[in-house]
């Protein structure tokens, strides 16, 4: 038998190729981040929409977060505003954030993901520009709301930033290790966001949308990783067992937190209003959802681009040449 009838007998089977599983999980993984990623930008569009745009939307900020009786800003009447001030200022040291940022690249080289990295890098940075944009660009009209002003706040830069971060070092960790940075990221990102809010910087709109803006970031840029790296999702996108446990598991830990705040540490009930109470809450699920599903939408893809490695040059040729 020749050569020739050998490969036709292995080419027998019609149809196209078919991708390898890794490659179709990979396109899954990407499919859903951008779903991710839509939903989050229409989240971000509805929420600025409604509160900054809408009667309604204006008057339940004044009623969570009412104007100070002086000066008419938003400072909150409790012991927690110099504590609040100290951990904005903190947090908005160019320092420690462009420290922050060289504990993601050192992670990325040293797990040899130094795209991831970048990635997660350029996330935080475009974070808060957008934020910043979207603050300039968008009108806040006076819609005759006591409790309001036309100063528009929206979204918090403060808590985009915070929230893209955290999101960065899913980038460059092993899934393991995401599991344990992901709730108390959670609620250090919430402890920023409440302190926005309590030292009148930001409203609960604003907040709100800083989280969804951070998330929105997060799920381009690691659909774009996805789909370039080849990774996908090894557990095929079916354990909602374990999400509904994890999403639970978040709750149990929020009425913890909300307990300790409340009992644990004495009178601060006292001092805080009920309405700042109810936004800090609100801030704190909200940001525990989010951050968790990303972070379970992308629990086991590890984000390492493959470069391809140069084709090797092809033999000389061996033919034999026609002595006559």
């Amino acid at each position: 038998m020749s050569i020739g009838s050998l490969y036709l007998v292995g080419r027998s089977t019609p149809g196209p190729a078919r991708p390898l599983p890794h490659a179709r999980a990979a396109v899954a993984l990407g499919l859903r981040l951008l779903a991710a990623a839509l939903c989050g930008l229409v989240a971000l569009t509805l929420t600025a929409v409604v509160f900054v745009l809408t009667y309604p939307g204006q008057w339940l900020d004044g009623v969570l977060l009412p104007r100070a009786e002086r000066g008419g800003g938003y400072e909150q009447q409790t012991v927690l505003v110099g504590p609040a001030k100290t951990v904005l200022v903190a947090f908005g040291s160019p320092s420690l954030i462009a420290a922050l940022l060289g504990v993601v690249l050192l992670v990325g080289v040293l797990r040899r993901r130094l795209v991831a990295g970048a990635v997660g890098v350029g996330m935080v940075v475009g974070a808060v520009l957008l934020a910043g944009a979207v603050k300039a660009e968008l009108p806040r009209p006076d819609l005759q709301v006591l409790s309001s002003t036309t100063h528009n706040s929206f979204p918090s830069g403060h808590v985009a930033a915070a929230t893209a971060l955290l999101l960065a070092f899913m980038l460059v960790l092993p899934g393991w290790a995401r599991r344990w940075l992901a709730a108390p990221g959670a609620v250090g990102v919430s402890v920023i966001a409440s302190a926005t809010m309590i030292a009148g910087w930001h409203r609960f709109s604003d907040v709100l949308g800083g989280v969804l803006l951070g998330v929105t970031v997060f799920c381009l840029g690691a659909a774009a990783l996805a789909a370039w790296s080849g990774d996908g999702d090894t557990t095929g996108g079916s354990d909602g067992g374990s999400l509904w446990r994890r999403l639970a598991e978040a709750g149990a830990g929020l009425v913890v937190l909300v307990w300790a705040l409340l009992v644990v540490v004495p009178g601060l009930a006292a001092s805080v209003q009920r309405g700042l109470l109810i936004a800090i809450v609100a801030a704190a699920a909200s940001t525990m959802f989010l951050v968790g599903a990303v972070v379970f939408l992308v629990r086991s893809t590890e984000f390492a681009v493959r470069v391809p490695a140069p084709s090797p040059e092809p033999p000389p040729s061996t033919g034999t040449r026609n002595i006559s």
